[in-house]
């Protein structure tokens, strides 16, 4: 498994790097280890901007950074990092929207499922105003999907970019 987070996308990673390797369930659900590893993949403006690092080792995430400056880890987008490693199993994306984009181009390539949390404002949270939209695919071309109803998560295959 493979996570991939940008500057504060890298919230939401710590309680599924525990319930991945067992450690915690969620929702009422007992723990269960879903895989032996799991990578971090983390990129930020700035050294100074990154947060939670030393978190992710703890709960046993192999932890890559990644900064725009060069001030931490690999010079460069985080997802320029990823390419460069191993195609892992199944990949987990948060962050800004072109990375995003960026992710959901390497996980087609390397032919491996890839989920991501959207990021967009949401007005009502209910679903009641659409204003956080998403386009996505259908059969006969695309439609509207609610982020805060039917996400915030989706398959990227799904996601009609353009």
């Amino acid at each position: 498994m493979a996570l991939v987070a940008g500057g504060i996308g890298q919230t939401p990673f710590l309680a599924h790097i525990r319930e991945l390797l067992g450690d915690r369930g969620y929702g009422g659900d007992p723990a269960r280890r879903a895989c032996q590893r799991v990578s971090i993949y983390y990129g930020v403006r700035t050294a100074e901007l990154a947060a939670g690092v030393d978190d992710f080792r703890a709960a046993g995430a192999t932890v890559h950074l990644a900064s725009d400056d060069g001030t931490l880890g690999f010079h460069g987008f985080v997802t320029e990092l990823l390419a460069q490693q191993e195609k892992p199993l199944h990949l987990f994306g948060c962050g800004p929207e072109p990375m995003l984009h960026a992710l959901a181009k390497l996980a087609f390539e390397w032919g491996v499922p890839c989920h991501l949390s959207l990021e967009t404002p949401m007005a009502c949270g209910v679903g009641i105003c659409f204003s956080c939209v998403t386009k996505v695919k259908t059969e006969t071309g695309w439609d509207y999907k609610r982020v805060c109803v039917e996400g915030p998560i989706f398959d990227a295959e799904c996601l009609a970019w353009h």
